[in-house]
């Protein structure tokens, strides 16, 4: 096997990067990303979390964004495709909780349904079927 020998750039980069990872947050910890000043984008993994865990989270998420002031907020749960299932690993109970529950959730808990304009599927590079925008009220 040949040794590859990196580039004075590739090792800059790793430098750098190794040098930020401090910075890396965990993925189920929200990301605000200023777009503007007047529009705060927030962001929510669901992805390893329980039902009861991700409703949870998902509730503070919402009013916390609602609080900031935020307009579009981005949840990701994840499509459930790899949901485990002893007797059919094709077929499973537990497949696509978030995805489907959580929307659910969110339109009949009250406190939640009257904060939201809509919630729509996210765009393919965003997490598609396994993701969805919800648009906040003005507070």
């Amino acid at each position: 096997m040949k040794k590859k020998v990196l580039s004075n750039k590739d090792k800059k980069d790793w430098d750098i990067f190794t040098n930020n990872i401090g910075n890396i947050s965990a993925k189920e910890i929200d990301k605000t990303i200023k777009i503007n000043q007047r529009d705060i984008f927030r962001k929510l993994d669901l992805h390893g979390l329980s039902l009861s865990e991700a409703n949870k989270l998902v509730k503070k998420f919402i009013l916390e964004s609602y609080n900031i002031g935020s307009k579009k907020i981005l949840i990701i749960t994840g499509k459930g495709l790899r949901s485990d299932s002893k007797k059919n690993p094709y077929i499973s109970e537990k497949l696509s909780v978030l995805k489907n529950s959580i929307p659910e959730y969110i339109k009949n808990e009250v406190l939640l349904s009257n904060k939201i304009k809509k919630i729509s599927t996210a765009p393919l590079e965003k997490g598609g079927e396994g993701a969805f925008y919800i648009f906040l009220k003005n507070k």
